[in-house]
This record gives C-alpha cells, sequence and structure tokens, in this order.
C-alpha cells in the first residue's frame, strides 16, 4: 500500500510558491534572466500585447530590476530556445536534446503538409541557408492558404504557413526578436555541434523520462490528470503508470491535502523543504505582486482553486458580455494568499497605466499595510510597462 503524506494546503501552498520564486520570505539570490529560467524550467510564451508580454512580466514579477532585453539577449546569445512545453515557451538550451521525441512527433504530423507546400518550403530553406537568419518579412508570397487559425477562407501567405510548419518541426527556429519581430534561421547551423551531438545520440524513450523529470519539477505539486503532464502525448493509463513507477521508486511521494479531494504528488526530494512550512502560522504580509495570466503558478487553474480558494479564469477569449472581470485580469498576490484581481491596459501614446478593474475578494481585511502594498505595486507595474501616469478606473480600495 502507498503512503501518503498528509499536509496543510497552508504549508503546501507555501512551499509552492517557494519553488515558484514568489515566497517573499525566502526568495532566492537569483538576479539573472537565464537563471531564473533554469529554475522555473521554462517561461511560457505569448504575443498578447495589452501590456508588456507574458514571458517578461513572469521575469519581472521575481527579479528586481529586470528589463525586457535581458531575454531578448539570451535569445540571440543561444543560451535559450524557443520550443513547445507546457505551451511555446523559452527554454534553457541545455534541455535541447529533451525535446527530440516532441520534434520527432510533430514532425510526422506535419509532413504531408510540407511536402503538398512542396517548392515554397524549398525556398524558406534555401533563403536562410543563403542569408538567415532572416524576419518573416523577408518571405513573400501572394498565394494565400488555409493556416492554423483560418476558419473558412485561406487567409495565411504559403511562406507564413511554411515558416510556421519548418518551426513547429523544429527544422528552423527563431534566433533573435528585435520587439515583435522574430528573425528564424536553420536549426542545424545554430545549435552548437556538442548539443547537436548529444541529441542525435540521445535515445528517445531516455529523452521522454527526463522531459518529463523537467515537466514535474517545473509543477513540483502535480496531478496526474493534467493532460499536458509530461508535456508528451500520454494517454490517461499512460500517465498513471508514470506517476506509479516513479511512486514505487520512492522518487515521487503521494500527498494527502488537508480539505482536497484531489490527488496531488511531489518529489520525494522536496520533502524536507516541504516540512519547512508545516506549523508555520506566520503572517506573511508584505509586497503585493501582479501575477500575469501565464505566469508558471496559474498553469494549472485546479491547483490554485485547491491550494488558494482562489477561483481564476484568464477572459480574452470569454465573449466581452460575458466577462466578469475583464481581459487580461492578473491575480494580486500578497503574501501566500491570492487577494483580488487587477485588470490593466497600457496606453502607449500617452504613456498611462489604465486600471480598469482593481477589486479585491470579500474576505480580505483593507489594512493601511495593504493599501500601500498595492500602491507600490501598481507604480511599479507602470514603470516597468513604460507608463508614467496611472488611472483607475474601478476599485473597491482607496488609492
Amino acid at each position: 500500500m502507498t503512503t501518503k503524506f498528509f499536509v496543510e494546503k497552508s504549508a503546501l501552498r507555501r512551499f509552492l510558491l517557494s519553488k515558484q520564486a514568489l515566497l517573499e520570505a525566502g526568495r532566492p539570490a537569483v538576479s539573472s534572466a537565464l537563471q531564473m529560467i533554469k529554475k522555473l524550467e521554462c517561461v511560457q510564451l505569448d504575443p498578447v500585447s495589452i501590456v508588456e508580454r507574458n514571458q517578461h512580466l513572469v521575469l519581472a514579477s521575481r527579479i528586481p530590476g529586470y528589463k525586457t532585453r535581458h531575454l531578448d539577449d539570451l535569445l540571440t546569445e543561444g543560451k535559450v530556445f524557443e520550443y513547445f512545453a507546457n505551451a511555446a515557451c523559452t527554454i534553457p538550451m541545455d534541455d535541447f536534446p529533451l525535446f527530440q521525441p516532441t520534434r520527432i512527433r510533430i514532425q510526422q504530423k506535419v509532413a504531408e503538409s510540407l511536402e503538398t507546400l512542396g517548392l515554397v518550403v524549398d525556398t524558406v530553406i534555401e533563403q536562410l541557408r543563403l542569408g538567415g537568419p532572416l524576419p518573416s518579412r523577408a518571405f513573400q508570397s501572394e498565394k494565400r492558404v488555409h493556416g492554423y487559425w483560418d476558419n473558412k477562407l485561406p487567409k495565411t501567405k504559403e511562406t507564413s504557413l511554411a515558416l510556421n510548419l519548418l518551426l513547429d518541426s523544429g527544422i528552423i527556429r527563431v534566433v533573435k526578436r528585435d520587439r515583435t519581430e522574430r528573425y528564424f534561421d536553420l536549426t542545424e547551423r545554430t545549435i552548437s555541434s556538442d548539443l547537436l551531438e548529444k541529441t542525435r545520440a540521445m535515445e528517445e524513450e531516455t529523452a521522454r523520462q527526463l522531459l518529463m523529470d523537467k515537466y514535474i519539477r517545473a509543477y513540483r505539486v502535480f496531478d496526474p490528470r493534467d493532460p499536458r503532464f509530461g508535456w508528451q502525448k500520454l494517454k490517461a493509463v499512460e500517465r498513471r503508470a508514470e506517476v506509479e513507477r516513479r511512486v514505487d521508486a520512492g522518487a515521487v511521494i503521494q500527498l494527502e491535502v488537508d480539505g482536497t479531494e484531489r490527488q496531488y504528488y511531489m518529489l520525494a526530494e522536496d520533502m524536507d523543504e516541504l516540512v519547512q512550512f508545516v506549523g508555520d502560522g506566520k503572517s506573511l504580509e508584505g509586497t503585493a505582486t501582479f501575477l500575469s495570466p501565464l505566469d508558471n503558478l496559474l498553469w494549472s487553474r485546479e491547483r490554485i482553486k485547491d491550494l488558494f480558494d482562489f477561483d481564476y479564469k484568464w477572459e480574452i477569449y470569454t465573449p466581452r458580455s460575458k466577462r466578469k472581470y475583464g481581459p487580461y485580469a492578473m491575480p494580486i498576490l500578497y503574501g501566500d494568499r491570492l487577494i483580488g484581481r487587477m485588470d490593466p491596459q497600457i496606453d502607449r501614446k500617452n504613456e498611462v497605466l489604465i486600471v480598469r478593474l482593481l477589486q479585491l475578494e470579500p474576505w480580505v481585511e483593507k489594512t493601511t499595510q495593504l493599501h500601500h502594498a498595492i500602491r507600490d505595486a501598481l507604480e511599479a507595474f507602470a514603470s516597468f510597462n513604460g507608463a508614467k501616469d496611472l488611472h483607475l478606473e474601478q476599485t473597491d480600495l482607496n488609492i
């Protein structure tokens, strides 16, 4: 019989925040973007620009003095690469070999589409071979085809579809970002020979297991029912088998979380750190942090509900009439609790941060310390987003 470790959700919550570099009392001395990405395992990319993009917000919420150029420089220097993990993510370059099974799977999936495009694909590859790295605007095409997001009418340029297919299959990759513009080049000549050799020598099953380990380290407190478990296309029975095998080997421990029916697991090596938070009822009030909708902590909405008693939905794809909090509402972290939401928008022309809604949960005590913490957080957020002024449209706080 598997032994379960009973833990109160408050202790597990603080442990998780510590691992996510969000627990103020014990934040690690991680001063560089590369160190933070390695600690988090990866950071999710997103093109939405209502405010600064998700990848930069994630790093800025954890690293004092972070600038967007820090991540852009890492990409240009070849210290990170962009590929599919939790979704499209920026990942430490050392992990490139682990994603070979994903690249192979996608190559098989898109092979027919690449063959259909034929000459267009050959032309894109040849252009990159002769003149790369090149931005997407360097590839011109008059013909429109059905792309990834076209519904009825074909709206995507042939060359754009070719770039997307080649990118997803790992044949080309993004090697530079200049603001919103991506530059592409051939993967085989932009990865070190040593790393390419490791990739070719990596056995498929070894890579799959290492990738699963990376997923577990990224989540730390995980639920095998997650369809993205291991960042691989696994059936439910396969996910359960992988977890059971790790439990039997003593690498993973099953948790019984107070007041939570959902079954969670964690790495056995993390137990000593978890125990440090058991029975620690000390108040953690301090600074407030706005978490972007795709922040690593928020990847599992069920986990947020179970451990933080906080319902969160990113409403950007919700019809306007059905939105409750706003298209980019960001959870507010205060101490070890999620206490409300802030829905921002940047007026870049006039350099103003517009807060369309700032609302706290009904149970939150509106102390003077909390007022100061949120005001400081708003000013820091405005500054990071290039705003010189702040405008609050709707709030239940006197700020």
